[in-house]
């Protein structure tokens, strides 16, 4: 992590000041960490029933991609959570591992979730063996198909290979996981009646355009997990006083804790799944839990939005099929994000240069005009070309 990654030096000056003011400050002195009250605040984590598992997950669990120290997943445990969420391909299979040697002893008070991306019966089975191997466990509590965007990807051959698990007693629950085309998918989820746990991006970004898909979702007693609440992080910028950036920090700062109480407000998101890296940001996460959401939060969020806008993928999938040269623009987008938001370019190129090669030697450049108008305001062509230069 960059020497100015804690999250708590800006914590009381981005949720304290309101948009307006921010906007207007250019002459900010050089940021200080939070006192009291801000570090008196206690931690009040609360736990709901993941749908009709009856399984007890606290509100804020563990998204656990982008951890690589696991002194903060045990340090979680100490202070309550219990819900902590890794797949087989992040870190190139190194974070299940990192995830196992961290939780063991701990594995029976846990619930611990995992993903295949894997398109076949045998390749998923193949990564489950694989993924209990690294974690340390006999047992998955939830096995994410991970990735999913269609109705046509939930084919029956993957629905058999949850089916084999949790015969086998490898798995308790099945679940899916989608990033985008939740219009589509989640309704075709919801009428399979095959899945325990849906994973979905949601985030302030959406506002209430899939408020209505969760709550179909929790009435069919399907339990709601929520991932890229913090709407892709940020990336710290240098403080330098006098510099406007420094405005641009304090609002993402504020963001990152107000966005995550945006999520759990929610009385149909059972848990929620922020990235986490280190000790302050576990800290910073767990004290959000000590107060509602607020207007102030909502300002802090409102300006954050109108930073995201040029920048942030809201995940819609209204692009879907539209790019002339084929590109998959929400795909690449997200992994984009994953290097400038969450600082992990590794993982953003394995992803970028994990498409088929007629997709990769793309560039947006070649082309005299964009097809895609994203109608939330992405300049698209603009960061497709960003992603082409970093990644290709």
């Amino acid at each position: 992590m960059p020497e100015t990654s804690s999250r708590r030096n800006f914590l009381a000056a981005g949720l304290v000041l309101p948009a307006s003011a921010l906007a207007a400050t250019t002459d900010l002195p050089t940021p200080k960490p939070a006192a009291a009250p801000a570090g008196n605040l206690k931690p009040s984590l609360q736990y709901r029933t993941l749908g009709k598992t009856g399984l007890k997950v606290s509100t804020m669990g563990f998204g656990c991609m982008v951890t690589s120290d696991p002194v903060v997943i045990s340090q979680a445990v100490e202070m309550g959570v219990n819900f902590f969420d890794t797949a087989r391909v992040y870190q190139g299979g190194n974070n299940e591992r990192m995830v196992g040697a961290a939780l063991k002893g701990k594995r029976k008070d846990l619930v611990l979730a995992s993903k295949t991306l894997a398109p076949t019966k045998d390749g998923a089975l193949a990564h489950l063996e694989t993924s209990l191997k690294e974690l340390q466990t006999d047992y998955l509590d939830i096995w994410y198909l991970h990735s999913k965007s269609k109705a046509e990807h939930i084919t029956d051959e993957l629905l058999e290979a949850q089916r084999i698990a949790k015969q086998q007693g490898k798995i308790r629950f099945a679940g899916i996981s989608t990033h985008v085309g939740h219009r589509e998918l989640i309704p075709a989820v919801i009428k399979s009646g095959k899945f325990d746990v849906l994973l979905t991006s949601y985030n302030f970004t959406m506002g209430k355009t899939i408020d209505d898909l969760l709550e179909q979702t929790r009435a069919a007693g399907i339990g709601v997990v929520a991932m890229k609440v913090f709407a892709g992080g940020y990336k710290p910028i240098p403080v330098v006083p006098n510099d406007p950036d420094v405005i641009k920090k304090l609002h993402r700062e504020g963001a990152m804790l107000a966005a995550l109480k945006w999520a759990m407000k929610n009385k149909h998101v059972d848990t929620t799944i922020p990235s986490i890296t280190d000790l302050d940001q576990l800290d910073e996460d767990l004290r959000s839990m000590a107060t509602p959401f607020t207007p102030a939060d909502e300002q802090v969020l409102t300006a954050q939005l109108e930073f995201l806008r040029p920048r942030y993928c809201r995940m819609c999938n209204s692009c879907d099929g539209v790019c002339a040269q084929g590109l998959p623009v929400a795909d690449v987008l997200r992994f984009l994000m994953y290097a400038e938001g969450y600082g992990q370019f590794p993982m953003a190129r394995e992803s970028f240069l994990g498409m088929p090669e007629e997709l990769r030697n793309v560039r947006c450049g070649d082309c005299a005009e964009c097809t895609v108008k994203c109608g939330n305001g992405v300049h698209v062509r603009e960061r497709l070309q960003r992603a082409q230069e970093l990644f290709a």
